[in-house]
C-alpha cells in the first residue's frame, strides 16, 4: 500500500513540474559585433557633429561592459566617463536613463558607476538585450539622447534582420 501510495506521490509531482524543467539546460544568448559596437558610436558622433556638438559615446554589452568608445576630437575626457556610466544605468535596468532621473537622487542613484541623466539608451532588438549605448557632451540630456538613438537606428535595420 505504502508503494501504491508513493509511486502516486511522484506521478503527481512528476506532472506538477513546470515546463521549463523539460527546457534545455543552455541558454543562447545573443551578443552584438564589435562591428555593430562600432557602428552605433560612430553613428552618434556623427549625429551630434551635424548639431555642432563634440561628445563622448560608450557603447556597452549586456553585461555592461565597454565594447567602443569613442571621444570626439574636443570633447572633454570627462564625456567618456559620463557616456559610460549613462549605457551601463541603461543596460542595467534595461530603460532608457531619461525614465531612471526620479531615482537618481535614492540610494541607488549613488551606486559608483551609474549615471542617471538623460543620455542612455538599451539597445534590444527581437525582444533581446544587446547591450545599451551611452552620450555625453552636448548642452543637454535631451540631445545626448537623440545621438544616442540615432546611433542605434543607424543600425537598427541590420540588427533585425539578422535575429
Amino acid at each position: 500500500m505504502k508503494t501504491i501510495i508513493a509511486a502516486t506521490f511522484v506521478a503527481l509531482m512528476a506532472g506538477a513540474l513546470p515546463a521549463s524543467a523539460e527546457d534545455s539546460m543552455v541558454i543562447q544568448v545573443k551578443r552584438m559585433s564589435l562591428e555593430t559596437a562600432n557602428a552605433i558610436a560612430k553613428a552618434a558622433v556623427d549625429a551630434c557633429r551635424e548639431k555642432g556638438i563634440q561628445i563622448g559615446v560608450t557603447v556597452v554589452d549586456r553585461d555592461g561592459i565597454p565594447q567602443a568608445a569613442m571621444r570626439d576630437t574636443i570633447a572633454p575626457k570627462i564625456t567618456l566617463e559620463i557616456s559610460q556610466g549613462k549605457a551601463y544605468a541603461a543596460v542595467m535596468f534595461n530603460v532608457a536613463t531619461t525614465e531612471l532621473k526620479d531615482r537618481a537622487d535614492t540610494p541607488i542613484g549613488r551606486v559608483p558607476g551609474l549615471v542617471m541623466s538623460a543620455g542612455g539608451v538599451p539597445i534590444q532588438v527581437g525582444g533581446s538585450l544587446l547591450g545599451a549605448v551611452g552620450v555625453s557632451g552636448a548642452p543637454s540630456g535631451d540631445t545626448d539622447a537623440e545621438c544616442a538613438l540615432a546611433g542605434i537606428e543607424a543600425v537598427q535595420t541590420d540588427l533585425e534582420l539578422a535575429m
